[in-house]
């Protein structure tokens, strides 16, 4: 598959500390956001261990022959459960650290992790960090938020409206590491030439609707899609870390 691809992470404009990590890996065909938390050293520590475990992971996997070409359907693909796997070792590897460094309890991180495989995607995700496929003239949130306010919006108990402005909104209901053991949700789906896919934190989701997000990445080019969407969290305030991998797949997008 072919692949061009792009990502940064920033402080942001009210944080001291970027506890954010991200990993491109073209060769390996992996790409992630962690968005840690508990503390500087805690949070940062907990999003490093879980890009870096999860590669590890594929790496070794892929090494082991799961890398072939697979031709029947995307449930029966083995990367699914690897990229599955992957996650739940990194959130073991974590709580574990926690547990042999008092300054480190307590902490745990966002994952979301997409992986390419010939034409298929798969985002292994836990948490409020989110991925979006970006198809011609629209654009589709993959992931599902683990979080407080995404919980009362299927409840019917607050709007988008009241959701966008919640006090709550940083309040995510899963976490790798937190635990010694999480529930990870795994997506599979099939790309196209000319698709983009974007990888981001709630830094960037929170401030930037959907719908812009679809115009900076349609608008292009690739390869100044990332900071054009930083640049737009931190004139809004900037209150979080903002980390933003885009990708696309084939030919150039219409």
């Amino acid at each position: 598959m072919n692949v061009t691809s792009r990502g940064i992470s920033d402080v942001g404009r009210k944080r001291e500390h970027n506890e954010d990590s991200l990993l491109i890996d073209d060769a390996l065909g992996l790409y992630i956001v962690a968005d840690g938390m508990g503390g500087h050293q805690g949070g940062g520590t907990a999003s490093r261990l879980a890009v870096e475990t999860i590669r590890e992971s594929l790496r070794a996997a892929k090494a082991n022959g799961a890398s072939v070409p697979h031709q029947g359907p995307l449930e029966e693909n083995p990367l699914r459960e690897v990229l599955r796997s992957a996650v739940e070792r990194a959130c073991r590897s974590i709580f574990q650290a926690a547990q042999t460094d008092p300054g480190l309890q307590g902490m745990g991180t966002t994952v979301t992790a997409l992986a390419l495989d010939d034409q298929a995607a798969f985002v292994a995700h836990v948490g409020d960090s989110r991925c979006y496929l970006i198809r011609g003239e629209e654009i589709f949130q993959v992931s599902e938020d683990h979080s407080l306010v995404n919980e009362q919006l299927k409840a019917g108990a607050i709007t988008p409206e009241e959701a966008r402005t919640s006090r709550f909104r940083n309040i995510i209901t899963r976490s790798v590491g937190f635990e010694e053991q999480v529930a990870v949700d795994l997506l599979g789906l099939e790309v196209k030439p000319g698709d983009r896919m974007l990888v981001c934190c709630d830094g960037l989701s929170n401030l930037v609707e959907d719908g812009e997000i679809l115009q900076v990445v349609r608008e292009g080019p690739l390869e100044a899609v990332p900071q054009k969407l930083v640049d737009l969290a931190n004139d809004r305030g900037g209150d979080d870390n903002i980390t933003v991998i885009v990708l696309q797949v084939g030919e150039s997008a219409p």
